[in-house]
């Protein structure tokens, strides 16, 4: 999120007007603070599993603030279909493996178990389907003799910050926007 947030404040085809988290603690929250970008909280543990109405509050927030992408970092949750579809085409994610492989959690570990010479990050449209939607940029990283889940997320989590600032440059070019930043 932050490496967004920072590439956003050189020019840029588009404008960060929210950061949004279902946790209070992020640390994100108080980050774009600092960089002057306003800040929102829908905790979902407020809503005692009630999904839709987690979602409906989500969207709430996102109209009012006038968001025309949502870009996914860090966001932990599985979102109902209704949600996705209302975003689609306009919602992005940053995935921790070479999609399609290792779509979920434990990306690195199961990489690792699988013996896989190269690992990466994925940046992907959302779609209804966990970490299935049109592929948008990917980059690979090495793995090396000795590497843990640990070391390989280090490795891979630099790659993350300098991929997903590209991709949704490259994104923002292509799609039309109701909003001018």
């Amino acid at each position: 999120m932050l490496s967004l947030l920072e590439d956003m404040g050189k020019p840029h085809p588009g404008m960060a007007r929210l950061v949004l988290s279902n946790r209070p603690d992020a640390a994100g929250l108080a980050k774009a603070a600092e960089l002057g970008v306003t800040t929102e909280i829908v905790d979902h543990k407020l809503y005692q599993g009630d999904r839709a109405a987690f979602e409906a509050m989500l969207q709430e927030t996102l109209i009012s603030h006038e968001i025309d992408v949502v870009c996914l970092a860090g966001f932990m949750r599985i979102l109902g279909n209704e949600f996705v579809d209302a975003w689609q085409g306009r919602m992005l994610n940053i995935h921790p493996s070479l999609l399609p492989k290792y779509q979920g959690l434990n990306t690195y570990q199961r990489a690792l178990d699988d013996d896989e010479q190269v690992a990466g990050c994925s940046v992907h449209e959302v779609v209804s389907e966990l970490d299935a939607g049109p592929i948008l940029g990917q980059s690979r990283v090495p793995i090396l003799p000795g590497d843990t889940a640990s070391s390989l997320a280090s490795r891979i989590l630099v790659q993350e910050h300098q991929l997903y600032p590209r991709i949704l440059r490259e994104f923002l070019t292509r799609i039309p926007s109701k909003h001018s930043p």
